[in-house]
Parts: structure tokens; C-alpha cells; sequence
């Protein structure tokens, strides 16, 4: 079958085999490692290191930008992550076991990295300019829908497993297992679907070719407002670092601990089902509003609309219902807001990509985007430990105001982001 000129073929799954690994790696891992006994403070800070990949991937994607095809990065580091989680589930009934799943995960996270540089290098090649701002909408859900795959189904399995077995080990090696089969089916897919006309795009761009390593690096700091740039993009997400790391714990801690008592499979039914809705309805949105007005018009409210949801969780964390339709609630707002939010972030990093480069440039927008992730989250664990869980999500609350106040200084074209009348 030819998919060519037929994005919805290949845009979906090749941006789902960005986002599983990562959902795996960064927030499953999380998940794992506090139903295998490890403390709130060493997940913040190991699986906050676990961000290093995709912070210092600006260093090899010049490397990636000049040698061989997109198309041939993405499949080999699919394959690599594939082989990665499989090891990682035979890895987890061991002595040991933490320090190896790290190690293991490092290797699949440089992979994941590496296949995240190819794969949004190969989308500004060959999807058409004038269709890269709707199909941005269906990128970031498909990529968020992987991360709730993650946080949702995949842990929804993991929680059956351990009430069929009674053994958290057991049941998280059986998980990777599968979840290593899951990456080899969708590699095997986006090898037979996505398209083969990257050469053509390439020749179309061959001046990008004729540059060495250290002309990339210079050329993306020579952008204008390029010191704000980085200043956004760095704590755009200070708040949702820290969220992310300690939002599973405080669904899975006791009462006691201030937590909601849930159980693992709880909270992948959570994730898993109204979750996943919010997300879809919420990144399609996204994607469209942006296409039929431009950026400038949406990015503010749409930041706004990620942000405010915290509130939910701030509440639930003083006030305790007993209810769990309260948690369904405060989440289906969160993950609305996110797939909603999170496509006006991801159409300004493209702003930011254009010129010559594009695969590099992105790399470094994104490894930024990374190291503002990391560095807050390592200290995550620690900070909601001393605040509470209650204080801890006014702080997240709070952490978002910086990015709120740099994203109006931003400068870009008024209809940036807005299609043409033909698509």
C-alpha cells in the first residue's frame, strides 16, 4: 500500500514509538520501582537522571542530521529499545535489580533519544509545510495517548498481574516482557508504513548537508531572542516536572502518608480509560484551533488551560474524598488541559527549529525542554517529602508562573501555525 502522501497512515504509530519508550523509562519506571520497594527520594533523583538522554541528545543529532536517513535512525533505535525492555523484565527477578534496570534503561533512553532526533526530523521533511500544523494536534495526542498507554494500560496490566500472582516482581517482569514484544510489533509496523520518499526531501534540502557539526550548534544561538528562548524553555515546565514524578506516589501512598490509597491497577484504569479520552479530545483541539487562527492568538489561553487543572490536585490532597469520581474528575481536566496546552508548547519549538537544520535545531529546543525536566525532578522526591503532599501541589501551582510570565515576551509571526485554505 502506498502511504506516501497519506499522513494518517504513519504520523500516529511513529510518534506512539516516540512516546512509549518514554512513558516506559520516565513515569512507568516510577510506578515499578515504588511496587518494588524503592523510596520516594532515590526514584525522584534515578529516574530524574534517567532525563541526561534527551538533555544532552543536542550533542550527536548534528551526527544523525548528517549521516544516513532519517527513516534508517528511527527503525535501528526502535529495534535497540525493543531488545532493551525485554532484557529489563528478565532483569527484575535478579539480585540487584535496581542497579541493573537503571543501567538497562539508560541504554533504551539514549535509544529512545536518538529515535525521538530521527523521527521529528523525518516529520519537517516530509509532511508538507502547510500540513505540519494540524498534524502537529495529532503528534502530540498520539504521543501523549503513548504516554497514557503507559501510565494506563500498561500499569492497568502490571496491577492485574499482581493480584493474579501476589508477587510484585513476578508481575513487573512479566509487564517489560510484553511491553518489549509491544516496541518489536510497532518497529515491524513503521518499517512496512512510513514512507520511503525521504530521499526526495532530502535532496530537496541538500544545503543542510554541506554544513559541518560546529556550524548547527552556532547557527541555532544566533536566533533572535534566543537568550529569552532558552529562559522559557527551561521552566515552561518547572511545575510539571515535578508533578509528573510525584503524582503516582501520591495515588499509590496510604492515607497516612497523605496519599489516595489507591491500587496499581486503580490507577492505570484512571489513566487508562476517561484519561485517554481527555487527551484525544484535548490535543485534537489543539492542533485545530492553532491551524484555523495561528499561534499568537491560542498560546496564552491554551498554557493557561495546562496549568490551572493543578488546582484538582490540590484539592484532593487537602480534602482526602472518599470518593474516587473526584479523582476522575480532577484527571480528565489534567489530561484535557495537557493534550490541549502542550500542542502550543510543541508548535513554538518548531517556530523555533525553522531555517536550515530543522532535525538538529529541534534537538537542541527539545534538549532543553529535557534539562528543565531533569534537573527539578531530581529534587522532586525530596521537596514533597519536606512540604507534604498538600503543599507540594501549591508549589507545583506556583512553579508555573515564570513560563507563564517569559511566554508573553515571545515574538513569532501573527498566523504562525495557521494552514493555508488547501491542505
Amino acid at each position: 500500500m502506498k502511504t506516501d502522501n497519506k499522513p494518517w497512515f504513519w504520523i500516529p504509530l511513529l510518534n506512539f514509538a516516540s512516546g512509549l519508550p518514554y512513558a516506559v523509562i520516565i513515569s512507568v519506571s516510577v510506578i515499578m520501582y515504588k511496587n518494588l520497594g524503592i523510596s520516594n527520594e532515590d526514584i525522584g533523583v534515578y529516574t530524574s537522571l534517567l532525563y541526561l538522554p534527551w538533555v544532552i541528545k543536542p550533542l550527536w543529532s548534528p551526527f544523525i542530521e548528517l549521516t544516513g536517513t532519517k527513516r534508517k535512525w528511527f527503525l535501528s533505535m526502535q529495534l535497540l529499545i525493543s531488545i532493551a525492555f525485554l532484557l529489563v523484565g528478565f532483569t527484575i527477578p535478579t539480585n540487584g535489580f535496581f542497579v541493573m534496570t537503571l543501567a538497562i534503561f539508560w541504554v533504551a533512553a539514549f535509544a529512545s533519544a536518538s529515535n525521538d532526533i530521527a523521527s521529528d526530523g523525518f516529520y519537517l521533511l516530509v509532511l508538507p509545510e502547510n500540513q505540519q500544523s494540524f498534524f502537529l494536534g495529532i503528534r502530540s495526542t498520539f504521543y501523549r495517548l503513548s504516554l497514557l498507554a503507559g501510565n494506563g494500560l500498561i500499569v492497568l496490566f502490571a496491577g492485574y498481574l499482581e493480584h493474579k500472582y501476589g508477587d510484585n516482581t513476578k508481575a513487573w517482569s512479566y509487564t517489560m516482557i510484553a511491553v518489549g514484544l509491544l516496541m518489536t510489533f510497532i518497529t515491524i509496523y513503521n518499517f512496512i508504513f512510513t514512507p520511503k520518499n525521504e530521499i526526495n526531501a532530502v535532496e530537496k534540502n541538500k544545503e543542510t548537508h554541506h554544513q559541518s557539526f560546529g556550524t548547527i550548534f552556532i547557527s541555532f544561538f544566533k536566533k533572535k531572542q534566543i537568550g529569552l528562548i532558552l529562559a522559557f524553555i527551561l521552566v515552561f515546565r518547572l511545575g510539571e516536572s515535578q508533578l509528573l514524578k510525584m503524582l503516582s506516589p501520591f495515588l499509590l501512598d496510604s492515607k497516612e502518608l497523605g496519599g489516595m490509597a489507591l491500587d496499581t491497577e486503580a490507577v492505570g484504569i484512571i489513566y487508562g480509560t476517561c484519561g485517554v479520552a481527555a487527551l484525544t479530545i484535548g490535543g485534537i483541539l489543539g492542533g485545530i484551533a492553532i491551524s484555523r487562527h495561528g499561534l499568537t492568538k491560542w498560546m496564552f489561553p491554551m498554557f493557561l488551560t495546562m496549568h490551572l487543572p493543578i488546582i484538582g490536585f490540590i484539592l484532593l490532597a487537602f480534602f482526602h474524598p472518599a470518593s474516587i469520581y473526584y479523582i476522575y474528575a480532577v484527571v480528565i481536566l489534567e489530561q484535557f488541559g495537557y493534550g490541549f496546552g502542550f500542542t502550543a508548547f510543541m508548535m513554538y519549538l518548531i517556530h523555533v527549529a525553522e531555517g536550515e537544520s530543522k532535525t538538529a535545531h529541534y534537538a537542541l529546543a527539545t534538549g532543553f525542554m529535557a534539562l528543565g525536566m531533569m534537573l527539578p525532578g531530581m529534587l522532586s522526591g525530596y521537596i514533597q517529602k519536606y512540604l507534604g503532599y498538600d503543599n507540594f501541589f501549591i508549589w507545583v501551582l506556583i512553579a508555573t508562573i515564570p513560563g507563564l510570565i517569559l511566554s508573553r515576551f515571545l515574538t513569532f509571526p501573527k498566523d504562525f501555525g495557521k494552514k493555508s485554505e488547501e491542505v
